[in-house]
């Protein structure tokens, strides 16, 4: 993936992600409007969007962390 593309999926992301959202629901928010992504893809935007908006989003991030850290530990299993 390029890195405008990670850039871009971040992005989306960041505009699903809110508190009440699970895991599941924010994989298929970001499926339906990038529906060419792979799971594996957006845990990468996800760890890209914490990295990139921290500071200005630090609840988003958080959640945005513990989603990409959980999913990663799920794809190693």
């Amino acid at each position: 993936m390029k890195e405008q593309d990670l850039k871009e999926l971040g992005e989306t992301i960041l505009k699903e992600t809110r508190a009440d959202i699970t895991p599941n629901q924010l994989i298929k928010a970001v499926m339906k409007s990038n529906p060419q992504a792979t799971k594996k893809e957006i845990v990468r935007a996800a760890f890209y969007a914490v990295i990139a908006h921290a500071g200005n989003e630090p609840e988003k991030a958080g959640i945005l962390q513990d989603f990409a850290i959980t999913q990663r530990a799920n794809e190693n299993e």
